[in-house]
C-alpha cells in the first residue's frame, strides 16, 4: 500500500519503481538518440490485422486448425488405413473422399469469414490522419497503418483517434478535449480529457521528455505513468483509439500505444464461443457410437477367425498362412473401415452449417427490430443458439432492463417540505398515451445529426461511424447540416418538466421583501443550495449545436446584479452557504472572466443569461445541449433548469450557473470527486461567488447520506432542525419508494479554511501518486464526506419498458423462474416487483433483512418451514423472497449456501435488493452450479457484466447506459420484451430442430451400417459389401446429406402463434424431451429393426435364385434410400416445396447416378463389376415390389407411433409426456388452437392488482 510515510533511507520509492518493471519507454519519433529509437521500432505498428490467414498460410494453418477436432483425426486415420493393403476395404482413393470433402466445406467457410475481416482491415488501415514530418517540418496526411508509437499526430472536429495518444495540446484554452465513446463503448455523451499536468506550454514538436507508462492492458478506466519522474499520467489524459474528437478545433497527441495494443483492441474480443448442453449430450452419443462400432468390429474379426478356424482346403480361399487368429485381427481394421459411417463425419459439419441459418433467421426477424434506436438483435455467440430452448432460470436486471433507464424528475422534498409536481405527473401520463398510441420517434433523425457538434468548424474530414469501423458500407447519408446533434439522456419527456407552483412561489421570494423574515430565509437557503447542487454537482459537458466559440460577457458584472438580489439574507449559520459572511468579500477574477472565447465546452449560449423574469425554456437557453453520463444526471439538471437554476457553462475550473432573480454567476469549481460504486455518492467543491467560503455538495444513494448528514458537534442550533428535517425526508423517501421512484438525497458541507487546506494537501498527494492512486483518492473522498447537512431528496421516475408484464408474465407461465437482482432500495424492488406481475396479488411475500449470520439462519430456516407448510396447504398460489444486499452476503457464505437455495428453489419469484455486481454473479454461479440449471442473465450496464458472464446465456441490452453488457454477451437485444419471442419461439425451434436433426444423422448412418453388418453373416465376416464402393461412400455423404440440413433449418413443430400463446410448450426444451438418453435408443431400437427389414425381405425375395451380390444389394440400396427419406417425411411437421424438392431431387440423384455409373463403369470398383447391374434390375418388376413391400413394413411401426401420439395429444392438451405434433407450414396461421385448447393448457387466469395487497 502506497501511504503518506516518508521512505526509509535507504530505500528506493522513485516513480519508476513504483510503476514496476513491466513498463514502456515512450518518446518522441524525431529524437536522434538510436537506441531509444530501437526501443520504439520494437513496439507494434498502427496496422491492424485481425484476419487468421495469409495467402500462403491458409492451407497449412486451415488444416491445423481443423485437426483439432478428434473426428476429423478418426476419419483421416481410417483413410491412411485404407492404403494398407492387408486390411483396405476399398479403392484407397475413394475413401479419402469424405474428410476431403468435410475438410474443404470447412475451408470455404472460414475462407469467406477471413476475407471479409481483410476487406474490412484494408479500409480502417487506409483511413487518414495527420502526422508530423520529420522531413516536411510540419504535418502530412498519412494512413492509419503508418502511424507509430512516439509520433505526434493533429485531430480535428470529427475526426476518429486513430491510436492511443498522450494529450499534448488542446486549442481549448483551458486545455480540455472533448470525446465521443460511442465506437468503443457506445455512450454517446461528451467526456473530458485534459493535458498533462504541471507540463509547460509548449510546441509539441519540441517535446522530448521521457514517458514511463505501463504496458498494454485492455482496462479502459486505467492509465498509469510519469513524465520526467515528477509529473503523474493518469487516464484522463489519454486518448483511446476509435474515440471521435467533440467541440475541439484540433489538438495534438504523442503516440503510446498502436495497432493491437491498444485499449481498443485489447478489448476486442470478437464472437463468444461456448459448448452447448445439447452439444455436450451429442458428445457422449458419439462415445457409444464408438463402443456400438467396436463391438461390431469385434464381433466380425472373432466370426471371420472361427469362420476360417472351421474351413478345411476350401478351393475358392487362395493358398494362405497366415493364421486364423491373425487374420480376425487383421479383420477388425478391415471392419472398422467397412463401418467407419456409424460415426457421423458430416454431423459436426452440418450442426455449424444449421446454427449459422438460425442465427440468419434470427437476425432478420423484423419484430427484433428496434425503429425507435434503428438496431436489431446480435448474436455474439454462434454455437449456443440450441440453449434458448432449454433456459429454466433468467436473472435480470432492473433499471435499463426492466425500465426504461430514461430517468424523470417526478417529485422532490427540500427542507423537510414535500412538492408533489401534480402537473408533472400529469404530464408523464400523457407522454405515457401517447406512446400507447405509437406516437413514437425514430432514430434516423436523431442519428443522422450524431456528428455535428462542430458545424461551423472546417472540419475537412467527415466522422467515421461505428458502422465504418466494423467493415460496414460506406454509403450512408451524409447528415444535415441543420440538425443539432442528439445528446443521450435529452428527449421531450426527460427535459419538459412542469415545476410545482409552491415551489416556485418560494423562488420568486428572492426578489421580494418577504423573504427577510428569519424563517423564511432559512428554509430559502435550503432550497437555492439545493437546486445550486443539482445544478452543478455533477460532470454535465455543456455544449451548443451552433456556434463553436462563444463571446461570454463580463463575469464580474453577472455577480454585481446577483449581489443586490441577496442584500438582505441573513445569516443563519455554516448551514446556508448561500448567505453573506459579515464582510462579504467578493471572488476575484481573472481577466480571462471578463472576456472570454471558449469553446461551446467551456461557456456556451450566454448572450440572453439574464433570466431572471423569464420562462425556464427561453430561447437563448434552449441553444444548450447537456451530454450527462448517466441518465439520473441529465434528469437533476434538466429539473434545476425548470426551476430557472440553469447550468450554462462548464470549464476546467469554473461553472457559470443562472439563478432566478440573480442572474448568471462564475461559480469556481476546485474539485470534483466522481460517483464509484464504493462511495454510492459524487460530490463537487467549490468556492461561493458570493460568500467565498468553500462548499462540498454531495448527491448520492439515500442509504449512503442519510447517514453521513450528521451536524457537527457543537452545533446544537441547527442540530434539532437537521433531526426534523431528516425525520421528514425518511418518510417521504418511503413514500417515494413504494411508489416505485428511484431515490437521491441530496446535501452539503461548509468547510473552514484551515479545514480545507488540510485535506487539499492530503488530496493532492493522492491526485499525483503514481502507484495505488485510486485507493488514495477513495479515502480523501471519504475524509471529506462527513457531517453532511441534508438538504432534500428528489424521486425520480423510471418507467416500466413496454410489454414487460406480459413478457415476464409468459415466461413464469413457461415454466421458467425469474430472479430480479437491483441495486435499488427494497421498497422500490417489490414495487417494481409488482408492477412487471414478478410478484402477484394473491403470492405471499417473504423478506429477509438481516444484521448477522445467526440471525440470517435462523430466518432461513424460519422461512423454509413457513413454505414447505405452505406448500402443504392447499390454496397457496406461490411464495415470493426478497432478499437485502447484507443477507444476501450472509446467504452466499458456504455454510449458508445450501439452506438460501432451498428457500429460492421453492419460491415462485425472487428478488435481491441493494445487490452489488459481484453478489450478483455469485447468486448466478451458485444456481448454475448447484441445481444443475441452465441459466440466463440479463442487464444493460457495466455493473451487469459479470453476471451476463457467468450465466450458461447471456443477454445484454443496448440502451441508455453503453455497450459494455452488450459487449459481454451471448446475444444483443433492445428491449426486454424480445426475450419473450427469443425464447418462446426460436430457442424453442432452434431446441427441437437441433435435436431433430443430430437424432435423424444417428437414425440414418446406424440404419445404413447394420445392412452392412447382416451382411458379414453370409460372406464369412469377410468384409466384403454388396454395393459397390461408390455407392457406399455417397450414401451418406451425398444421397442423403441435404434433407438433414433442411430438417434442421425449417422444421417447425409448432407455429409461432401458437409458441406465444402457449408458452407452457416450452417446458419441452427445459426438460430435453426431444433428446433424452430413452430418445437415442429408441432410435437406435428403431433403426435397428427397419435394417432387419431392409435386408432380409430382398434376402428372402432373392433367395435359391443365381442373383449375384451387387444384384443382391440393388434393391437394398434403393429401399434403405427410401425408407430414410420417408422417415423424414414422417418425422418432419413442415412440409413445403422446399422440402419435395429436395427429397425427390436426392431420390433422382440416386437413381440417376446409380444407372449411369452401371452403364459407363467398367473398371471403377475393381475386383467388382457394376457393368448393367441396376440397369438390369431396374427394368425388373421383382425390384419395385421388393423396395415398395420393404418401404412400407420398415416404416409402419413409425407411423402407427406418431398417428397414435398425434391423437393422445388432440385428446389430451398438453398433458404430461405428450408432445404437440401439428404439421405447419411456414407462414401460414397456426391451426393447432383447435388441436391444444387454450382451456386445457393454460393456468387460472385471475385478475393481477398493481402492489401488495
Amino acid at each position: 500500500m502506497y501511504s503518506l510515510e516518508r521512505p526509509v533511507r535507504g530505500q528506493s520509492s522513485s516513480p519508476k519503481d513504483r510503476l514496476g518493471r513491466k513498463r514502456r519507454t515512450v518518446v518522441s519519433s524525431l529524437t536522434e538518440d538510436e537506441e531509444l529509437t530501437e526501443i520504439l521500432k520494437s513496439y507494434s505498428s498502427n496496422k491492424v490485422t485481425t484476419t487468421k490467414y495469409s495467402f500462403l498460410s491458409f492451407i497449412p494453418k486451415n488444416l491445423f486448425e481443423q485437426l483439432h477436432r478428434c473426428a476429423n483425426i478418426y476419419f483421416i486415420f481410417l483413410a491412411a488405413l485404407n492404403f494398407v493393403p492387408v486390411v483396405n476395404a476399398f479403392q484407397p482413393e475413394i475413401s479419402i473422399i469424405p474428410i476431403l470433402l468435410v475438410l474443404a466445406v470447412t475451408a470455404v467457410k472460414d475462407l469467406w469469414e477471413d476475407y471479409r475481416k481483410h476487406k474490412s482491415d484494408k479500409f480502417i488501415n487506409g483511413l487518414v490522419c495527420e502526422i508530423y514530418s520529420r522531413k516536411q517540418q510540419t504535418y502530412v496526411d498519412q494512413r492509419w497503418q503508418d502511424v507509430h508509437v512516439g509520433d505526434f499526430v493533429r485531430l480535428s472536429c470529427n475526426e476518429i483517434i486513430p491510436a492511443d495518444m498522450l494529450l499534448l495540446y488542446s486549442s481549448d484554452p483551458h486545455g480540455v478535449c472533448y470525446i465521443e465513446t460511442a465506437n468503443l463503448d457506445g455512450e454517446t455523451n461528451l467526456k473530458q480529457r485534459q493535458l498533462v499536468r504541471d507540463l509547460p506550454r509548449q510546441v509539441c514538436e519540441n517535446f522530448h521528455s521521457r514517458i514511463e507508462c505501463e504496458n498494454p492492458n485492455n482496462d479502459l478506466s486505467r492509465f498509469r505513468g510519469f513524465i520526467k519522474a515528477r509529473v503523474g499520467l493518469h487516464n484522463n489524459n489519454l486518448l483511446l483509439r476509435s474515440c471521435t474528437i467533440r467541440n475541439t478545433e484540433t489538438v495534438i497527441g504523442i503516440v503510446v500505444y498502436a495497432g493491437h495494443e491498444t485499449k481498443a483492441m485489447k478489448n476486442n474480443n470478437g464472437p463468444r464461443y461456448k459448448r452447448s448442453k445439447l452439444e455436450r449430450r451429442l458428445n457422449v452419443d458419439v462415445l457409444w457410437s464408438v463402443v456400438l462400432l467396436v463391438i461390431m468390429c469385434l464381433t466380425a474379426a472373432i466370426g471371420h477367425g472361427l469362420w476360417l478356424r472351421n474351413l478345411k482346403d476350401a478351393s475358392f480361399l487362395n493358398p494362405d498362412t497366415t493364421s486364423p487368429a491373425l487374420s480376425g485381427f487383421y479383420l477388425f481394421w478391415t471392419m472398422i473401415i467397412v463401418l467407419q459411417v456409424l460415426i457421423p463425419i458430416s454431423l459436426y459439419v452440418s450442426i455449424e452449417i444449421v446454427k449459422l441459418c438460425q442465427i440468419f433467421f434470427i437476425q432478420n426477424d423484423v419484430d427484433f427490430y428496434n425503429e425507435y434506436m434503428d438496431s436489431r438483435i446480435q448474436c455474439r455467440a454462434l454455437n449456443i443458439t440450441e440453449d434458448l430452448g432449454q433456459i429454466q432460470y433468467v436473472f435480470s436486471d432492473k433499471t435499463g432492463t426492466l425500465t426504461e433507464n430514461k430517468m424523470v424528475f417526478r417529485r422532490c422534498t427540500i427542507a423537510g417540505v414535500e412538492y408533489p409536481h401534480e402537473e408533472n405527473a400529469r404530464r408523464l401520463e400523457v407522454y405515457k398515451e401517447d406512446e400507447a398510441m405509437g406516437c413514437s420517434h425514430t432514430l434516423k433523425s436523431r442519428a443522422s445529426a450524431k456528428s455535428l457538434s462542430c458545424k461551423s468548424l472546417s472540419c475537412n474530414r467527415s466522422s467515421v461511424s461505428l458502422h465504418t469501423l466494423t467493415g460496414h458500407s460506406e454509403g450512408e447519408e451524409s447528415p444535415s447540416p441543420t440538425l443539432p446533434r442528439h445528446s443521450a439522456f435529452s428527449s421531450p419527456m426527460e427535459k419538459d418538466i412542469v415545476p410545482d407552483p409552491f415551489l416556485v412561489q418560494k423562488l420568486n421570494c428572492l426578489s421580494s421583501p418577504l423573504f427577510l423574515l428569519r424563517d423564511a430565509s432559512m428554509e430559502l437557503t435550503y432550497i437555492v443550495d439545493f437546486f445550486m447542487a443539482l445544478a452543478i454537482c455533477n460532470t454535465v459537458v455543456v455544449s451548443s449545436p451552433n456556434q463553436p466559440r462563444h463571446v461570454v460577457r463580463n463575469s464580474l458584472n453577472l455577480i454585481k446584479e446577483g449581489g443586490r438580489c441577496l442584500q438582505g439574507l441573513h445569516t443563519v449559520g455554516k448551514a446556508a452557504s448561500f448567505t453573506p459572511s459579515p464582510s462579504p468579500t467578493p471572488t476575484k477574477l481573472d481577466e480571462e472572466d471578463k472576456m472570454l472565447h471558449l469553446n461551446p465546452g467551456a461557456w456556451s449560449g450566454l448572450e440572453n443569461s439574464n433570466g431572471a423574469e423569464g420562462p425556464p425554456c427561453e430561447p437563448g437557453a434552449d441553444e444548450l445541449i447537456y451530454e450527462a453520463e448517466s441518465p439520473d444526471e441529465a434528469a437533476l439538471v434538466h429539473a434545476a433548469r425548470a426551476y430557472r437554476c440553469t447550468l450554462q457553462g462548464r470549464s476546467l475550473e469554473r461553472l457559470l450557473v443562472e439563478l432566478p432573480g440573480m442572474g448568471s454567476l462564475a461559480v469556481r469549481l476546485l474539485h470534483i470527486l466522481p460517483f464509484d460504486s464504493t462511495r454510492k455518492r459524487m460530490s463537487v467543491v467549490v468556492r461561493h461567488p458570493l460568500t467565498n467560503q468553500v462548499v462540498v455538495y454531495t448527491k448520492g444513494a439515500d442509504s449512503v447520506i442519510m447517514d453521513l448528514a450528521e451536524s457537527p458537534e457543537g452545533a446544537e442550533q441547527s442540530d434539532g432542525r437537521q433531526g426534523h428535517i431528516r425525520e421528514q425526508t425518511q418518510k417521504h423517501l418511503d413514500n417515494y419508494a413504494r411508489e416505485g421512484l428511484r431515490t437521491l438525497c441530496i446535501a452539503k458541507k461548509v468547510l473552514e479554511e484551515e479545514e480545507y487546506e488540510i485535506w487539499l494537501k492530503r488530496h493532492a498527494f493522492a491526485e499525483t501518486s503514481i502507484e495505488n492512486r485510486e485507493e488514495l483518492l477513495l479515502e480523501s473522498a471519504q475524509r471529506l464526506e462527513t457531517n453532511l447537512t441534508l438538504l432534500g431528496a428528489t424521486g425520480i421516475v423510471d418507467r416500466l419498458q413496454e410489454e414487460v408484464p406480459e413478457t415476464i408474465e409468459a415466461l413464469q407461465r413457461a415454466g421458467v423462474k425469474v430472479w430480479v437482482l437491483t441495486g435499488d432500495k427494497q421498497e422500490t424492488a417489490i414495487n417494481i416487483a409488482c408492477a412487471c406481475k414478478l410478484l402477484r396479488s394473491t403470492d405471499q411475500l417473504l423478506t429477509a433483512n438481516c444484521g448477522s449470520k445467526e440471525a440470517c439462519k435462523a430466518l432461513l430456516l424460519e422461512l423454509r418451514a413457513e413454505v414447505e407448510c405452505g406448500e402443504a396447504a392447499e390454496g397457496t398460489s406461490g411464495f415470493t423472497l426478497v432478499v437485502d444486499g447484507r443477507t444476501l452476503d450472509f446467504a452466499l457464505q458456504e455454510d449458508l449456501k445450501g439452506d438460501f437455495l432451498e428457500l429460492s428453489r421453492r419460491c415462485r419469484a425472487v428478488v435481491c435488493c441493494r445487490s452489488t455486481p459481484l453478489q450478483k454473479s455469485h447468486v448466478v454461479q451458485l444456481v448454475r452450479d448447484q441445481l444443475r440449471v441452465m441459466t440466463l442473465a440479463i442487464g444493460d450496464g457495466a455493473n451487469d457484466v459479470s453476471m451476463i458472464q457467468v450465466a450458461d446465456v447471456g443477454i445484454g441490452i443496448s440502451g441508455q447506459e453503453g455497450m459494455q453488457a452488450v459487449m459481454s454477451s451471448d446475444f444483443a437485444i433492445s428491449r426486454f420484451k424480445h426475450l419473450r419471442k427469443l425464447l418462446l419461439v426460436h430457442g424453442h425451434w432452434c431446441y427441437t430442430r437441433l435435436a431433430n436433426m443430430i437424432l435423424y444423422f444417428f437414425y440414418k448412418n446406424v440404419m445404413y451400417v447394420n445392412l452392412l453388418f447382416w451382411y458379414q453373416f453370409f460372406c464369412g465376416f469377410s468384409g466384403s459389401v454388396m454395393t459397390n464402393s461408390w455407392v457406399l461412400i455417397f450414401f451418406n455423404l451425398l444421397f442423403t446429406s441435404a434433407p438433414p440440413l433442411l430438417y434442421g433449418i425449417l422444421d417447425k413443430d409448432v407455429s409461432a402463434e401458437t409458441l406465444i400463446k402457449l408458452p407452457e410448450l416450452y417446458k419441452s426444451g427445459q426438460n430435453s424431451k426431444a433428446y433424452l438418453p430413452s430418445t437415442f435408443w429408441l432410435t437406435m431400437l428403431d433403426a435397428l429393426y427397419q435394417s432387419l427389414v431392409c435386408f432380409f425381405i430382398p434376402y428372402f425375395a432373392h433367395a435359391g435364385s443365381d442373383a449375384d451380390m451387387l444384384s443382391f444389394g440393388s434393391p437394398i440400396n434403393a429401399s434403405a434410400l427410401l425408407i430414410i427419406l420417408l422417415h423424414q417425411v414422417i418425422e418432419s411437421r413442415t412440409l413445403t416445396w422446399l422440402h419435395v424438392l429436395v427429397l425427390v431431387g436426392s431420390a433422382l440423384f440416386y437413381f440417376s447416378f446409380t444407372l449411369v455409373f452401371s452403364v459407363v463403369c467398367v473398371t471403377c470398383s475393381p475386383p467388382t463389376n457394376p457393368l448393367g447391374v441396376d440397369k438390369l434390375q431396374m427394368s425388373q418388376p421383382l425390384f419395385y415390389g421388393v423396395c415398395a413391400l420393404t418401404t412400407v413394413l420398415a416404416l409402419l411401426p413409425r407411423y402407427t407411433y406418431q398417428q397414435y401420439s398425434t391423437q393422445t395429444t388432440t385428446v389430451g392438451g398438453c398433458s404430461a409426456g405428450t408432445r404437440p405434433r401439428p404439421r405447419v407450414k411456414p407462414g401460414a396461421s397456426s391451426s393447432t388452437n383447435a388441436e391444444l385448447p387454450l382451456a386445457l393448457c393454460s393456468p387460472d387466469l385471475r385478475g393481477y392488482r398493481r402492489g401488495l395487497p
